[in-house]
């Protein structure tokens, strides 16, 4: 049997983690002088509704003592673990993964990755090698296919001021100057396991701008699409599936995640994002 292990950034829902067989660590968010579990003990609508009132948040990584407890309690019951985490451009976590790893009597067995991105692309990445495993492929050839994932999918998002990933050191303030224009959004993407402000769009038009770049990059070719939103906002949310079903895309199945607590720290209320990839039957 094999485990598929990630983090909180991927920004699974717990109870849909729970569902899957999937093990999550958490990482940590820091706000009104409390240290509280990503997803387990705040809600991203608290981090939202505590930035908007001029509050700050930060974020830690998930502790190498975290790993070792769960990667020596699932290799009781289990042959391999996978283990997927944030970009180490992006968080520690990936590296703390990988020093629980050497602490272990045969860490060969516990395959340590940097999926060089995190929320909505690391979930998908996390999914697909959870069904390739149930599915009975072997741990080194789900580990290999993960380039190939990788390489399928592509996202872009866009956040309503850069001051949130500047303060969490996730940009430079140069970046953040050329990016904050009056009655303009940046647009970002990963790249090298990095947050790049790509493109600016006009503030009303940056939902079908995004689209229209992925309608640019997959065509006719159906996909999977995913719309990643900060907080549970019904009317916002609406608006987002209504922009992506007239956006020209050929969507054959799609979802809505919210984005979690720890990246709502980083990125700040207003966030959103769309990512596509092949959809296969």
């Amino acid at each position: 049997m094999i485990a598929v292990v990630t983090d909180s950034t991927s920004d699974l829902a717990p109870d849909l983690a729970r569902q899957l067989g999937l093990h999550v660590v958490p990482l940590t968010v820091h706000m009104n002088g409390r240290a509280l579990l990503d997803w387990q003990e705040v809600h991203p609508d608290g981090v939202y509704e505590h930035l908007r009132a001029g509050h700050t948040a930060s974020s830690e990584p998930a502790s190498p003592e975290r790993f070792v407890q769960l990667y020596r309690e699932l290799l009781t019951t289990h042959d391999q673990v996978i283990s997927l985490h944030i970009s180490g451009k992006l968080s520690e976590t990936v590296r703390n993964a990988e020093k629980a790893a050497m602490q272990l009597p045969e860490p060969g067995r516990v395959y340590v990755l940097d999926s060089r991105l995190t929320t909505a692309p690391l979930a998908d990445l996390v999914l697909r090698v959870q069904e390739a495993v149930q599915a009975g492929t072997s741990a080194e050839t789900a580990v290999q296919a993960l380039d190939g994932y990788r390489d399928e999918q592509y996202m872009e998002f866009s956040v309503a001021t850069l001051e949130y990933l500047r303060r969490g050191g996730r940009i430079s303030r140069v970046t953040e100057v050329m990016g904050n224009l009056v009655g303009l959004r940046p647009v970002l993407t990963f790249q090298n396991g990095e947050l790049k402000v790509i493109r600016r769009a006009r503030s009303k038009e940056t939902a079908e701008n995004i689209l229209q770049s992925l309608v640019e990059r997959f065509g006719s070719q159906p996909v999977h699409l995913t719309i990643t939103h900060a907080g549970t906002d019904p009317v916002r949310i609406r608006a987002l599936r209504d922009a992506a079903q007239q956006s020209g895309l050929t969507i054959r199945q799609g979802k809505v995640m919210l984005l979690g607590p720890v990246i709502g720290a980083h990125v700040g209320p207003g966030t959103f994002g769309f990512m596509a990839r092949p959809y296969a039957d």
